[in-house]
This record gives structure tokens, C-alpha cells and sequence, in this order.
């Protein structure tokens, strides 16, 4: 009898051995909508792995509770790339990603926030090389992490403390949606990357502003309307440390533009600046 511990249950529970998932449970995992199991590709990221898609090990470290504190706020550093070693239903009926990682784990907590590919997903089950997150059908819509498989790669970052330094800029982990990688462009030891997206994103987007790509703080270096298109630039150190340049032309990417022009927009549309242009 194997012992599990998980965000939603700290007492040991009985896990019966299985020899495989059940033709049922792979519906469930592949009937999420209609739209959503058009999106299942293969994906040029991931390798081959013998790992069974639904088993879960025996978690071995067992740390203290979730913590009532917030910690939602990420600066688009990427601390360093998991890969992903299983992607299926889980007991409780949703969709589990287990993430083999190293960095994120220091310090972690059940309940913690970590950022998948630019995504915020919560900690339920950890142990010293592991962690699960949880999947709502939502997410895997919303997402290009409906694309993984086991062995593709993913860019983590821990949520920040009060005390971390802000390399980046403001990050939510709130994906507003995703965008088509249609160029890839080496420039000596640079790479130009060119993403096309929807105009309801691409208003957000201008020169020289910041939008997180996979959960990576970037530069806009230019905003194609006619296209619906923008570009930025990779440096060599930056090609070695997130997940972007193993991504093929076609291959998509999550998207999640700057806040603070959601909230000027926001301002101006409830007439908050005729308001004070009257007093």
C-alpha cells in the first residue's frame, strides 16, 4: 500500500495498483470540448518516455500547509525548465500535469503558486523532484499547455516574495490568450521570433512595451497591424534558459500583455478623466 499526500488530503489514502488507464478515462481525458481536442498535436518537444500517463509515485517530503498569504505576482524571469513527466485525469475527476523541477521546489508549500509556461497553477502535491499542478478544462482552452506531452519542456517561476528583485515586469500568470509563432530569424548569435495573434490582444501591444511570452518578460520591438503581428528578439544567454527557441514555426505560445494598459483603457472607457477635468 502506497502512502499519498495531496493538497486536498492530508491523511494517508489506499492507492490500488492499476495496469493502465481505462478506455473511459481516456474519454474523459480527450472529451474536454470539441475545441479542445482539435488542439491535441503532436508536439515537437517531447521525447519519448516510459513513464505510465496516469501512475503517481509515493510523494516522499511532506511540508507545512498552504498559508493564508497571497503570492500571485511573477516578474517574467524564468527560474529555470521542468519537464513535464505525466499529463492525465485525475482521481477527483479534473486533469493533473506532474513536473519534474529542481529551482521552484526550494521553499515550496502546498497551495503555492507557480508559473507554467507563463500560467499560474497551484501546487497540490510536491515531493523532493516533483510537483503537481491541477488543469481545469478552462486553462487547457485558454492555453497553449494543451499542446504538452510528457517530455516537453516548460519555463517555472515561483511566485515573488516582498523581498525578491523585480527583474521584469508585473505578471499575473493570467493568460489573455495565445499567438501563432510565424518566424523564426537568426541575426548572428541573436534570434528574431515573429508572433501573430488576435486584435483584441494586439491593442495592448506596442514598441519598446513589455508582454510575457510562455511566462518570459520580453521586449515588443515592433507591432505589425496589418499582419496582426509583432516581433521581438532572444540573446544568446536568453536562447539557453527558456523553452521559445525549441518551438517550431505553427507551434503557439502563451501570451499575457503589460496590466497597466488594461487599466488606462479601463479608466478612459468609465470617463474617469472627464471626471476630473470637471472639478
Amino acid at each position: 500500500m502506497a502512502v499519498r499526500f495531496s493538497l486536498t488530503s492530508l491523511s494517508p489514502t489506499p492507492q490500488t495498483s492499476s495496469s493502465g488507464p481505462t478506455m473511459a478515462t481516456l474519454n474523459t481525458f480527450y472529451s474536454i470540448s470539441s475545441k479542445t481536442l482539435a488542439r491535441f498535436t503532436f508536439n515537437p518537444l517531447s521525447k519519448p518516455s516510459t513513464l505510465n500517463l496516469f501512475s503517481k509515485p509515493p510523494l516522499t517530503h511532506l511540508r507545512s500547509p498552504p498559508r493564508n498569504t497571497i503570492r500571485s505576482l511573477f516578474t517574467g524571469i524564468v527560474e529555470e525548465m521542468g519537464e513535464v513527466k505525466q499529463l492525465g485525469a485525475s482521481d477527483s475527476g479534473g486533469f493533473d500535469m506532474r513536473i519534474g523541477a529542481a529551482t521552484v521546489l526550494d521553499g515550496v508549500h502546498l497551495g503555492d503558486s507557480i508559473a507554467v509556461n507563463g500560467t499560474c497553477l497551484t501546487v497540490t502535491e510536491f515531493d523532493a523532484s516533483h510537483f503537481t499542478v491541477g488543469l481545469a478544462p478552462e486553462t487547457l482552452r485558454k492555453t497553449s499547455l494543451v499542446e504538452l506531452r510528457p517530455g516537453s519542456l516548460v519555463n517555472l517561476e515561483r511566485a515573488v516574495l516582498p523581498t525578491s528583485r523585480m527583474g521584469g515586469h508585473f505578471l499575473q500568470g493570467h493568460v489573455d490568450g495565445t499567438g501563432e509563432i510565424v518566424s523564426m530569424v537568426p541575426e548572428e548569435d541573436s534570434l528574431w521570433i515573429k508572433v501573430k495573434t488576435t486584435k483584441e490582444i494586439l491593442k495592448y501591444v506596442v514598441p519598446k512595451g513589455y508582454i510575457a511570452v510562455d511566462g518570459t518578460s520580453l521586449t515588443v520591438v515592433d507591432v505589425f497591424d496589418d499582419e496582426e503581428c509583432f516581433n521581438f528578439m532572444l540573446v544568446a544567454y536568453t536562447q539557453q534558459k527558456v523553452v521559445i527557441p525549441l518551438k517550431k514555426v505553427g507551434q503557439k505560445v502563451n501570451l499575457e500583455v503589460d496590466i497597466l494598459g488594461k487599466y488606462v483603457e479601463r479608466l478612459l472607457s468609465s470617463g474617469f478623466v472627464d471626471s476630473i477635468k470637471s472639478k
